[in-house]
């Protein structure tokens, strides 16, 4: 395999992967958070799918988990989030705001 068809396939890879977690975004926003959370997992379980975005769909599937009051797993979802390494210090932010928020309801 030559550089240009790795950097290809590559830059194809990422492509997918966005499209659907963006299909996931479009339905969240529409309050269709069973598809969104549908979208994020595929998102997720696709095979090499690039780091920030699995960051950015295992996030945004904690919200729509919170959204439809799925705490426990809101909740996983924003443990493995901030176990992540090279999180960029907004999303680690984001994340603990969300994940005390998530703590205080099932309280």
């Amino acid at each position: 395999m030559n550089i240009l068809t790795w950097l290809k396939s590559l830059f194809s890879r990422r492509e997918r992967s966005l499209a659907v977690y963006r299909s996931g975004m479009v339905k969240a926003k529409k309050g269709d958070f069973a598809g969104a959370i549908v979208d994020y997992t595929q998102t997720l379980e696709a095979k090499n799918t690039p780091p920030d975005v699995v960051a950015m769909a295992m996030y945004n599937r904690a919200l729509a988990y919170s959204a439809i009051h799925e705490d426990a797993k809101a909740a996983q979802d924003l443990k493995d989030v901030l176990a992540m390494p090279s999180l960029p210090e907004s999303i680690k932010v984001a994340a603990s705001q969300r994940q005390e928020r998530v703590r205080r309801r099932e309280a």
